[in-house]
Formats: structure tokens, sequence, C-alpha cells
């Protein structure tokens, strides 16, 4: 009686190949933000050796959720503080509704008034976040994604925590690393996206 061996099988290559797409294309961009990561003038890292201490949690679709995006064309400006004690210039610019975990959460998208002055930026949107796994097995300053206003489509946005990322607090101190509102911490795991930094600093 091999048929449910056989069958498991069958379910687990074809879960594989149905993963394999979504995880290629996951780490290209993983390799480019690593390349962006060492490259970028002012950044924490500085060698090979350092980025070889950058971690991430194992590709998981089950975290790339579509949420309904209700836009907030009346919120004020506030500042929102940073790690080292300076504050920065944001807007809300949506409630993101959605479920995870079996469980339906929210967070707040916001835009960076400052960035949005640049024009390659201009149409820049920022998440910041924490979660159960923030102080744990991911910084716990919480981590960021980015996203651009045309991500927004027929009132939804798909939001890949695959592709969370660290603020560059979690390698060194000193920078100016917004911290997540508490609107946006999660009660949920997302054990998803780039883990803590594995080098003592």
């Amino acid at each position: 009686m091999k048929i449910l061996p056989l069958l498991f099988t069958v379910l687990f290559t074809t879960a594989t190949v149905a993963q394999t797409p979504f995880a290629e294309q996951l780490a290209k961009h993983r390799e480019t933000y690593k390349k962006d990561l060492l490259k970028s003038a002012g950044g924490p890292l500085k060698s090979e050796e350092d980025l070889s201490f950058v971690q991430f949690y194992a590709p998981d679709s089950t975290y790339r959720v579509t949420a309904t995006v209700q836009l907030t064309p009346k919120a004020e400006p506030f500042e929102m503080p940073t790690y080292n004690g300076m504050t920065r210039p944001h807007v809300s610019y949506a409630i993101l509704s959605f479920v995870l975990d079996g469980k339906p959460q929210q967070l707040t998208l916001y835009r960076n008034l400052n960035v949005i002055r640049i024009p390659e930026y201009r149409d820049y949107l920022f998440l910041p976040f924490k979660d159960a796994t923030s102080g744990k097995e991911t910084y716990g300053g919480g981590r960021y994604i980015d996203f651009r206003t045309g991500d927004v489509q027929n009132g939804q946005l798909t939001i890949d925590f695959n592709k969370a990322y660290n603020p560059y607090c979690a390698y060194y101190e000193g920078y100016p690393c917004p911290i997540p509102p508490k609107q946006n911490e999660l009660s949920v795991s997302v054990a998803a996206g780039e883990k803590v930094y594995g080098k003592s600093h």
C-alpha cells in the first residue's frame, strides 16, 4: 500500500513547483537589496563580511496578503519620532485592512513629507511595523516595507511581508530610523522578511 506516500510526494512536488516562481522572484529581490545595502553611501555595512550576517526567513507566500485600502486624505501631518531622538514629518496616507494568521489586522501607511519632495520619490509610501517576533527573531525596533502610490489598484494593495526589511538602526546605532507608531504593532508573528542582524554591534 504505497498510495499514501506517493500522494504525499505528488502534493509536496506540486507545492514546490508552485512556490518556485515566487521564491525565485524573492531571491532576486533580496540579492538586489543586499547589493544596495552594501553600496549605499553612508550605509551601515562596509564589507562582504558584514553582508554575510544579513539573514532572512525562508520564502513563504502565506505572508503575501491583499489589503483593503481606505485613504485618509484629511489626515494631519505629525512628527514621527526616530531612534536617535530626532523626528521626521509624516502624514497618514491610508489604513490597510487585511487578514493574517486567520485574524483581521490593520496597519497605517504613511508618506514621509521630506522624502516626497525629491522628484523620484514623490510617490513613495512607507509602512513601518512591529509584530510578535520583534525583539526575538527580528529587530526589536521594527521593520519597514516600501510602496509606491501606483501599487494601490482598485482600492487594494498587496503586502508582501517577505520583503520586510530592517532599518539601518538594526545594524548600527545613531541613525534617524522612524519608530513604528503604536497602531502599527501587530499582535501576531510575521515570520517573513529580514531577521535580526547576526553580528553584534
